[in-house]
């Protein structure tokens, strides 16, 4: 299951098969850092036949370069009665990192994505924007092209957020939860934080009439799906609902069967998700229209 979602709109339709997706993903497959390389990333399989996108980097903690560094320097200094110039540093720091990356531990961190081609989004499961990025920019490298552009609404979230806790004017299907993040639009920019509080309380609509707004709010939506809402309108704390998942419990499943079962549920939730915030916010208003696909081309995964 994901736990976050950002979104990025398709401006042109998906023609690859799913054939051709398979033979170019393949193309970029995962291999780990060489011995002197600081990261890689690429395709791998999680389990099945699906596929994610894996980050691979050395771990080289900064505070280590630096003591090296000076170590070096001092030495240098001491031996040769002579200063070491900048220049100098930065090729001995670099020479430093030569020399302690292949010693180096490894971490991975591995992102989920999905491309729904019939309604004409790419999700990607990343809580960063950088991360998100880097992830949609393997896809285009691997593709060759990939025209996608994150959501531009018309109503900016944050004012819309801001009027259902203030003017108590949610629709019927999103039900305010109980943490929110509220923001001045000064150039103070301070910040409140609010956990397991109640967001009608006196104190939450002070900070609200004082001019703060509402940039993440906790919401529960149609009893499908709960999440906190930004005002980039990217999901963080996804969870889906559990009379969805009622039918999975018991089922005698394989890992890849309950894999396949659980991303079919949530993808679909998505989809509806996002066609409702699109008439809340106007997520897309110029967007070009998407072709109907086989059932067998929806929610491609990666």
């Amino acid at each position: 299951m994901f736990k976050n979602a950002r979104f990025f709109r398709l401006d042109q339709p998906f023609e690859f098969t799913a054939a051709e997706l398979e033979e170019a993903l393949g193309g970029r497959r995962f291999r780990p850092c060489g011995p002197i390389e600081t990261a890689t990333l690429g395709w791998t399989s999680p389990l099945g036949e699906e596929t994610t996108a894996r980050r691979q980097e050395r771990l080289l903690p900064s505070a280590a370069v630096a003591e090296a560094l000076d170590e070096r320097v001092s030495e240098l200094e001491a031996g040769e009665a002579r200063d070491v110039g900048r220049a100098e540093r930065r090729r001995l720091r670099e020479q430093i990192i030569n020399e302690m990356l292949p010693r180096a531990f490894t971490r991975s961190r591995r992102t989920q994505l999905y491309l729904d081609t019939e309604s004409g989004w790419l999700v990607v499961d990343s809580s960063s924007e950088k991360q998100a990025e880097e992830v949609v920019s393997l896809l285009r490298e691997t593709l060759g092209s990939l025209p996608v552009r994150l959501p531009d609404p018309v109503r900016p979230a944050a004012n819309v957020l801001t009027s259902w806790l203030l003017d108590e004017s949610a629709p019927n299907d999103f039900v305010p939860g109980d943490a929110c993040e509220l923001r001045d639009v000064g150039e103070q920019a301070g910040v409140v934080r609010c956990s397991r509080q109640d967001l009608a309380s006196e104190e939450i609509l002070n900070h609200l009439r004082a001019g703060k707004q509402v940039t993440k709010l906790a919401l529960e939506w149609d009893e499908r799906l709960s999440f906190t809402l930004a005002d980039d309108l990217s999901l963080k704390r996804l969870r889906v609902g559990e009379a969805l998942l009622e039918e999975l419990d018991g089922d005698d499943m394989d890992p890849a069967q309950r894999l396949d079962a659980e991303f079919a549920i949530l993808a679909l939730q998505v989809r509806q998700l996002i066609a409702r915030l699109d008439e809340v916010f106007g997520l897309a208003p110029n967007s070009p229209a998407v072709p109907k696909t086989s059932a067998s081309e929806l929610d491609a995964p990666f």
